[in-house]
């Protein structure tokens, strides 16, 4: 298997959990974009109509009698049998109707029942807080931060000796910006936590902030949650940004709970890309790139 000119096999590209392996199934495997599946084909009138009519169906179970909850939909009888049958479509003040009766909303029309969630799970969006948090849920659009992959470094939170260099991947799925990545190995096990792929994993949401980009990351059913904020570099066309990196930990003697941040942005180029992924993990900051130690300031105190 050759990649871009790179021949895959001499690097080991053995699981699509480790750095190489990753790269190398994101860039042969999925050249378009990996983490976003392809978009569906819209769905017809008729697949509307028959999704409709098995989640009534699925909602006039509990019901007393059909003609019972006619009534209190105020909807005649034969056309509510329309929709059961998904031979008909409701009008907007009477979808409203069905949707508020049954504490639904218009997804009723896409998707089983089973699977919509109600809205008071988005917590960010939960009326206490949508003004306030809520708001600024928006889309990352692509100018601002593109997909693919970058490069970051960061003093170590574990070892004060050492530094951290790692690769992450940025994609869009629904119109929203996430990332993808797996913490060190090394990092894993000074921790005393189990370093197979699955729980070295994170993910994280990448959001708009005045003046920069704000992500929120954790590895999978973690209570810990690291913040990152990310400016960029005018003067380097969006290719580096800096900021800083926090966890949600205890204060430690020997460990920190916030350091400097640099974000290289690599896209999809190969050599690049490859090149990185061999580099990830704990190093010491000379090993680190030239340019991310001299943004990392390492000599300062963070303040």
């Amino acid at each position: 298997m050759t990649l871009n000119g790179v021949n895959a096999d001499a690097i080991q590209c053995q699981s699509i959990f480790e750095p190489v392996g990753l790269v190398c199934y994101i860039l042969d495997k999925h050249p378009e974009d990996p983490m976003t599946d392809a978009s569906p084909p819209a769905p017809s009138p008729a697949d509307l109509r028959s999704m409709l009519g098995a989640n009534l169906r699925k909602l006039a179970r509990n019901a007393t009698s059909i003609s019972a909850l006619c009534r209190d939909l105020k909807i005649n009888r034969t056309q509510f049998n329309r929709y059961l049958a998904g031979e008909s479509f409701p009008r907007p003040d009477v979808l409203y109707r069905i949707c508020t009766f049954f504490d639904v909303d218009a997804r009723i029309l896409l998707q089983p029942v089973d699977d919509i969630q109600p809205s008071f799970r988005d917590i960010l969006n939960h009326p206490v807080v949508a003004e306030f948090i809520g708001a600024g849920v928006i889309p990352l659009n692509e100018e601002t931060f593109p997909s693919g992959f970058y490069r970051f470094s960061r003093p170590s939170f574990v070892d004060n000796a050492l530094c951290l260099q790692n690769l992450v991947y940025v994609f869009r799925r629904d119109g929203f910006a996430f990332l993808r990545g797996f913490e060190a190995r090394q990092a894993m096990l000074q921790q005393g936590l189990r370093d197979d792929p699955a729980n070295r994993e994170f993910r994280g949401v990448l959001l708009p902030q005045e003046g920069g980009v704000a992500a929120f990351v954790s590895r999978r059913n973690s209570l810990t949650t690291t913040f990152n904020f990310l400016s960029p570099l005018p003067s380097i066309s969006n290719a580096f940004w800096v900021g800083y990196a926090a966890r949600t930990t205890r204060e430690t003697v020997t460990g920190k709970r916030v350091a400097r941040l640099v974000y290289e942005y690599l896209g999809r180029d190969t050599a690049k890309v490859l090149g990185a992924a061999r580099r990830t993990g704990l190093c010491p900051a000379e090993d680190l790139p030239t340019f991310h130690r001299q943004q990392l300031r390492l000599d300062q105190p963070f303040t």
